[in-house]
């Protein structure tokens, strides 16, 4: 992935800005990023949302299609059964029956991870065929009639969907002031209940995994995984070799420290830092660099859990190809 200098994309040549130090007065850093996720400053793009916020509501959709990009016209049907017999045995036994646990039954109808699922089963509010099942390693049977509460629960067709978002939209299923929601960018990509994987400020744009699979998405928000990811952030000044060695070696911050995985200057005027870092925590990386003075002007995730955003413009979306799922369901 390593790429010769000088044919690395934050090699080439940058506009200079009359408010920026010049050559001579900039930092020197020892070491550039060499990592794939990073990319030059260019002009701003023009707003991706315009048509979507004058259309009528019928048509947000229909629009919302046009937004799709990649191979897909439909969520694809995965079959994971390659992968479970490489990869899923080294994580757990693998049942020999063809049958399904009933926590992973609950797990891929939707309802919610397979760790809460253990719960709902222990309280008791789980039936099958109309009878409380509270063994934590009963098998469902195909024609078994799985209920909570009233509610029939059927294994439905997993999605995943790789948003790249833009600026001014919100990481949640619904607003009650009326702002613009992720959800809005996918409306009609599929019939099943999607929710984002963690979430991203208003402000910051970049990779969002949207998906049903809850024991997915548990994994990958829990920390002990640490999943890659990778921000670019423009800053409103150089940053300077100190602090850029500060933040390298590792910072305290209110609620506890923080060292980043990587951290590396982009651009020539040192006003645009890469840093990658696993950590989960709110606004982690915007206050990385406000504890040293430094505003953050944009901030954008260009990669996550492996995936970036090749092909993939501000405001469009596609679904995950089922090598790129196993890759993310097992860690890789």
């Amino acid at each position: 992935d390593f790429k010769p200098r000088g044919e690395r994309s934050f090699d080439k040549p940058f506009d200079k800005r009359d408010d920026r130090a010049e050559r001579d007065d900039r930092p020197v850093f020892k070491k550039s990023f060499d990592k794939e996720g990073f990319e030059p400053r260019t002009e701003k793009r023009p707003r991706t949302n315009e048509s979507f916020e004058k259309a009528p509501q019928k048509d947000r959709a229909k629009d919302a299609q046009r937004r799709r990009v990649g191979e897909f016209e439909e969520a694809p049907r995965y079959n994971f059964k390659r992968a479970e017999e490489q990869y899923a045995k080294k994580i757990q036994p693998k049942d020999d029956d063809g049958l399904v646990r009933l926590n992973k039954y609950i797990a891929n109808a939707g309802l919610c991870s397979r760790r809460e699922a253990d719960g709902l089963i222990e309280t008791g509010q789980i039936t099958i065929n109309g009878k409380v099942v509270t063994e934590m390693g009963y098998k469902v049977n195909p024609g078994d009639v799985v209920k909570y509460g009233n509610r029939v629960l059927n294994p439905e067709k997993m999605v995943y969907i790789l948003v790249n978002k833009p600026k001014d939209y919100i990481t949640t299923t619904d607003d009650p002031e009326g702002r613009h929601t992720v959800m809005e960018l996918i409306a009609g990509a599929c019939t099943e209940r999607i929710y984002p994987v963690g979430r991203l400020d208003r402000n910051t744009t970049g990779l969002l995994l949207l998906t049903n699979d809850g024991e997915l998405a548990e994994k990958l928000m829990h920390p002990s995984n640490n999943v890659q990811k990778i921000y670019q952030v423009e800053l409103d000044k150089p940053i300077t070799a100190e602090d850029f060695e500060k933040i390298k070696e590792g910072l305290e911050l209110e609620d506890g420290p923080i060292k980043p995985d990587d951290l590396a200057v982009v651009t020539p005027d040192a006003m645009v830092v890469g840093i990658e870092i696993h950590s989960g925590r709110n606004r982690i990386v915007r206050r990385i660099f406000e504890s040293l003075g430094y505003e953050v002007l944009k901030l954008d995730r260009t990669v996550y859990g492996g995936l970036n955003k090749k092909e993939l413009p501000r405001g469009k979306w596609r679904f995950l190809n089922e090598k790129e799922v196993v890759k993310l369901k097992y860690l890789l």
